[in-house]
């Protein structure tokens, strides 16, 4: 059996862009899994530490036979191959792997929430969500569309 499942992708070090191409690779080589989607790339300001470069982000749709847990797992492997530093919050990364949604999965774990805590509040991971989910919805919050409507204006632009 398999699940839906969706993963945030952002980076701002070592040429973003190439960083988060080179990641949807490695998800679409992931065990038991499938890369079904890719959104576009975004642009997004920094939130928190507000003196780094801008993000690119993007989202991608897994199809996975792994568990929640195993996922994530897999996710922090490839952001160790990219050089993922966990200095302090909100520091500049080379690669950050969110597990957004895990099919209707709702948890809070030390280890891992879900849906992701703050989702439904960033633009940056609810513009990419819709443009490859416009039905997706988000466990205890209701539609990703209805959740970007209710931001505003987050600046978050499409750059390819």
């Amino acid at each position: 059996m398999t699940v839906s499942a969706f993963i945030g992708l952002g980076a701002n070090l070592a040429d973003p862009r190439a960083q988060v191409l080179r990641a949807f690779d490695e998800l679409a080589h992931l065990p038991q899994s499938a890369l079904v989607a890719r959104s576009s790339l975004w642009r997004s300001a920094p939130l928190g530490y507000a003196d780094q470069p801008e993000f690119v982000n993007a989202v991608a749709r897994m199809e996975s036979a792994l568990s929640a847990d195993e996922l994530l797992d897999e996710l922090q492997k490839v952001e160790a191959a990219h050089g993922r530093m966990r200095s302090f919050a909100n520091a500049p990364r080379t690669l950050d792997l969110d597990l957004l949604l895990y099919g209707d999965e709702v948890r809070s774990t030390p280890r891992l929430t879900l849906p992701h805590p703050r989702m439904h509040e960033r633009a940056f991971v609810l513009k990419p969500l819709v443009e490859i989910a416009p039905d997706a919805e988000i466990p205890g919050r209701g539609s990703a569309a209805a959740c970007l409507d209710a931001l505003g204006d987050q600046h978050c632009e499409r750059i390819a």
